[in-house]
Formats: C-alpha cells, structure tokens, sequence
C-alpha cells in the first residue's frame, strides 16, 4: 500500500561474513589422493568383456531413440559416443548386468538410443546445452561443489532452492548435471556422490518446495539406476521434512539393494567430505555461496575445458571404442 514492498526473506545459507566469500566451483581434488579403475578379476570375464566390444566395433548403426526405432533411421557413432563407449563404461555396464553378454549388448545400445533421444549424446544429439537449462539454475538448485573423502565429485542437490514449476527442464537440469559431474572426475575415478539437501533457503526460493509425483520420482529412479550404472558412490540426505520421508519410502522398493547401500539419511556431510571442501553452511572451511554469474559461467568454462581436453586424448589415442579412462582424462 505504501510501496515498501515485500519484507526480504530471511537468510538462512550461512556463510563468515566479514570474510572473502568464493563463488566458483572447485573443479579439482585433494593433491594427495589416488584412485584407480576397477579392472577385469577373472578370465571369463575378459571373454565376455572381448565379445561386447567386438559386438559394438561390428556394428555400424543404432537407432536414434528408445523403443520402435525404425531401421531406417539408425545412424552411425559420432566421435563423443565412442569416447563414451570406453573400456571402463563396458564394464559398469557388464557389472550390471552381472556379466551376461546379451543383456549388456541390449543395455548400452538401449542407453545409446535414449541419449540420443534426450539430447546428450554429442554432435547433431547435443540438444540439452547450458543455454537451454541455465534458467533452471539460477537460484542455485543443482550445484556441483568440492570432492568427498573419496575423491568424488559432489553433486550438491537443493529442493529448497526452487525458481520454476515443474516441467521437463527440470529434468533436463538434472541429468545435465549429472553429465558435469562425470566431466569433473578426475584420473581414477568413475563415480559422483548426490548430496541432497531438503531445508527451504527463502532467500533463493520463488516457489515452496513440493513433492514430486511418484510417477516422475520413479522414472528419475529408472534413468538413473538403467543409463549411468554404477556412476553413484554415495547419496546423502539430510533435512528430510515428513512428507518427503513418506515419498521416499514410497519409493524405496523400487531402488535396487546395490544403491540403497550407499544411501546416508539426515548424518552431517562432514562426515564424507573433508572441511576444506565443504562450505561453511554445513561446517566446512569453505566460504562459498551461490552467486549465479560468478559460478555459471566459471563453471560452463571449466567443463568444456575437460570435454575439450578429453575429446583431444581420444583422438590421440586412435578415436575408438574401449579405449581406457585413465588416458582420456589425462590432464583433466
């Protein structure tokens, strides 16, 4: 009425006040950690392994989307789906499967034909850009921020930081950063760790948080669990209000007892990630928060930094399929 506007929203991220605040990503872990990829243990293994990748250097055409693809529209790899196509994601995909030959075959032409459907796989498929998802991001909602005491990139997750109605950007959103993630792996390792936090910022929310329908819980569920097997090292949740334990015992059944072993609810994240990368906010040394500008654009130029340095050793390494992880994230 006498146009002083809306009282300011009560801040709740916490950051040291009368010190230098960071607002970009870290994009690389502790010197002093090492990993390494798991490798072929036994010698049927490594014939089945042969068989799935001379499947996938014989064939010459896959279909474009999920489900009746007709023939006719089946096309070649591009050069990012065989750098996808590397010796370490035959065998995630071998390990869930359980080794069975032709389910593995069935399965990643599967996942080839839903990344090119989604839009993600390179080249003429790379359709979810930054530009296309950047609004969904500007409060912050997905962030990728520090590595966990396992060298894990921290894929950080706010439901309560939510500036748009639900839509398939979102979702969109979501797996796009899951591809960043990948990208900010270093040497060695093959998995993220999902850092969820349920609490409300007011400060960085236009609409309250809500619970998703089970149908679009279920089938972020099937994406995750079907496409990027064995990419989850560890889920944390913390801040979990009551309707959203309900909608995840609701969908507890349907996660496979792989996963629900990595899954921690409501245990402080400083106890998976070390206080120098984790931000204040959560007891961490860190004083970091969420300055859209800042970090988008420092984090856009990071990772295609590394796509670019991967997409190089690929074709320094003879631009096929299987070719090892370890030497196409070199320099990463």
């Amino acid at each position: 009425m006498f146009g002083w506007g809306k009282k300011p929203a009560k801040k709740e991220w916490k950051v040291n006040e009368k010190d230098p605040l960071v607002t970009k990503v870290i994009d690389e872990p502790p010197k002093d950690r090492h990993d390494s990829y798991e490798d072929i243990a036994h010698d049927n293994h490594q014939e089945v392994y042969d068989k799935v990748v001379k499947h996938f250097q014989n064939t010459e055409l896959y279909p474009i989307a999920e489900g009746d693809c007709p023939k006719e529209k089946y096309l070649p790899l591009n050069d990012h789906e065989k750098l996808w196509l590397s010796k370490q994601c035959f065998l995630r995909y071998l390990r869930a499967c359980n080794w069975n030959e032709s389910d593995t075959i069935k399965r990643i032409t599967n996942s080839i034909a839903w990344r090119r459907e989604f839009g993600i796989a390179g080249g003429e498929f790379d359709k979810v850009t930054a530009d296309l998802v950047a609004i969904e991001n500007e409060t912050g909602k997905h962030q990728i921020f520090g590595f966990d005491n396992s060298n894990r990139p921290c894929l950080m997750l706010y439901t309560g930081r939510q500036n748009t109605k639900a839509s398939d950007r979102q979702i969109q959103l979501l797996i796009y950063m899951i591809e960043r993630c990948i990208e900010f792996m270093p040497q060695g390792q093959d998995k993220l760790c999902l850092c969820v936090d349920f609490k409300k910022y007011p400060e960085a929310s236009i609409y309250d948080p809500i619970v998703p329908p089970v149908s679009i819980g279920k089938s972020i569920l099937y994406i995750l669990q079907y496409h990027y097997p064995e990419r989850l090292g560890g889920a944390l949740f913390i801040n979990i209000p009551s309707l959203v334990n309900i909608f995840l015992k609701i969908c507890w059944p349907f996660v496979d007892p792989y996963t629900k072993q990595k899954c921690k609810f409501d245990e402080p994240f400083k106890n998976f990630i070390d206080l120098n990368q984790l931000p204040v906010n959560y007891g961490g040394e860190v004083n970091y928060e969420y300055v859209h500008d800042d970090y988008w654009e420092d984090f856009i130029a990071k990772s295609e930094i590394k796509r670019k340095q991967m997409l190089e050793n690929y074709n320094k390494l003879g631009s096929q399929i299987g070719l090892c992880e370890w030497e196409l994230r070199n320099g990463i």
